[in-house]
């Protein structure tokens, strides 16, 4: 199997996870403390992957600056993510959220000029259309 697809199901898998357990998170806590909790786990994998670079990550200002707002929507979103669950059903709010694909295909499109096929197109409008029959 090749690295790219191991590590594709490895992320597949954690992102399951990721989204199902806040379902039960935000059943015993509030999503503001949720979202505390979860940074914390977040900052232990960071420091480990700090550790793995000999506390010498690389830096550009541009590199920086874009996984530093990578890391800024990421956690406002999951914030957000927190809150729908509080009302939602975990299944259906994933799916919804799972969209997030469809936003990086526009912006991938407007400014690095990535042609949209029509095989794309078609697949935006299956994947609303599917949220569309999940939420029913």
């Amino acid at each position: 199997m090749e690295s790219w697809l191991t590590a594709a199901l490895i992320a597949l898998v954690l992102y399951g996870f990721w989204g199902f357990l806040p379902k039960i998170a935000v059943t015993h806590i509030n999503p503001m403390s949720a979202l505390v909790y979860e940074i914390a786990g977040g900052l232990l994998v960071g420091l480990v992957a700090l550790a793995w670079l000999g506390f010498k990550p690389q830096y550009t200002p541009k590199g920086f600056a874009a996984a530093f707002f990578t890391g800024v929507t990421g956690i406002t979103g999951t914030l957000f993510f927190f809150y729908a669950l509080t009302r939602g059903k975990v299944s259906i709010t994933v799916c919804m959220t799972a969209l997030y694909p469809i936003i990086t295909l526009i912006l991938a499109a407007v400014i690095f000029h990535e042609p949209i096929t029509v095989r794309q197109y078609i697949g935006v409008a299956c994947a609303l259309l599917a949220i569309f029959l999940l939420s029913g």
